[in-house]
């Protein structure tokens, strides 16, 4: 009985560490910021498998939605709402193009690289409209180096 509540006991602490060391990065999601106007405010994040990512509408009518074609395989998508913070965790290795539904051909797009970015090549093969090509090949750059 003994030898079961301390590997019991073992095992909630190796849990709960491995909970503590994931990350949440916050984006913000604005009409204006840093780098120009309907950005999401940082559009390059570093992640660690596990981490989670929160995408916060500071100003109104925005969303946060993965492309189709740039997340790994095997990876969950996801669709925030209009006006409604989401919070996604990334568990899969890899690069994720995300936008902004109403204003991804002005460019409100963001790159987040978990880990290694396994599938950047498919990533980068994925046409985009108006302004985004623009802004991605900027934040291809920063995931080269990876």
């Amino acid at each position: 009985m003994r030898s079961h509540l301390v590997t019991a006991t073992a095992l909630g602490l190796v849990l709960l560490a491995g909970a503590a060391q994931a990350a949440d990065h916050q984006v913000r999601m604005l009409n204006r910021g840093d780098k120009g106007m309907m950005v999401f405010q940082p559009d390059f994040i570093e992640a660690a498998p596990g981490d989670t990512v929160t995408f916060v509408p500071t100003d109104k009518s925005h969303n946060a939605e993965a492309i189709n074609g740039m997340i790994p395989e095997g990876a969950t998508s996801f669709k925030g709402k209009m006006n409604e913070p989401i919070t996604v965790r990334f568990d899969k290795e890899g690069a994720y193009g995300v936008k902004c539904t109403p204003h991804y051909g002005m460019g409100m797009v963001a790159l987040i690289v978990v880990g290694k970015p396994v599938n950047l090549e498919e990533a980068k093969a994925v046409k985009q409209p108006g302004k985004a090509q623009k802004v991605f090949e900027q934040l291809f750059s920063g995931a080269a180096g990876q």
